[in-house]
């Protein structure tokens, strides 16, 4: 029992499969500048059961997250070598309408300043071609030796060999 509300206790693990790659594809990209990308919204998301009951919608901190993965992205395709880029500060985020299951979004990234230790990022999700969410990001850099052995960016991996691959 939740001793603050006499509800059930849920298990914080139980039966959760949550990833957080949160950007499906690359749509265009000009590494350091600009990209688009998209999310499509599934509505098998495990958020959607508490997120909230009889009126799904994508959390705002998870809109957020798209947009950072996005930029991100952007930014990593234009100098490897200074690190991963990863969000240090939201300096604003607005949220105008719901994004709900089996919506696609566009996640379009503009990068205002890309400088060796810090990069700043003008962001927004779309629906439909309307706004949903903007957001100014300011990303700091990790060296790459801080993650995993062999860490890559599998959706980035994969525009980039789709755009060599085209004539």
């Amino acid at each position: 029992m939740c001793s603050r509300c006499s509800a059930p206790a849920a298990s914080s693990t139980e039966g959760i499969t949550l990833r957080f790659i949160l950007v499906d594809e690359i749509l265009e990209l000009t590494p350091g500048r600009e990209i688009i990308a998209q999310r499509r919204i599934s509505p098998d998301e495990e958020f959607f059961q508490d997120h909230f009951p009889g009126f799904p919608v994508v959390p705002g901190v998870l809109l957020t997250e798209m947009m950072a993965q996005a930029a991100g992205k952007c930014l990593y395709a234009e100098d490897t070598a200074r690190g991963i880029p990863m969000l240090a500060k939201i300096t604003s985020a607005s949220f105008r309408d719901w994004v709900r299951p089996g919506q696609v979004a566009i996640l379009r990234s503009h990068i205002r300043s890309s400088r060796p230790e810090f990069a700043t990022a003008d962001c927004q999700v779309d629906v439909e071609n309307r706004q949903m969410a903007d957001a100014q990001l300011l990303f700091t850099f990790l060296p790459r030796e801080r993650f995993g052995a062999g860490y890559e960016d599998a959706v980035l991996t994969r525009f980039l060999n789709r755009s060599r691959a085209r004539p």
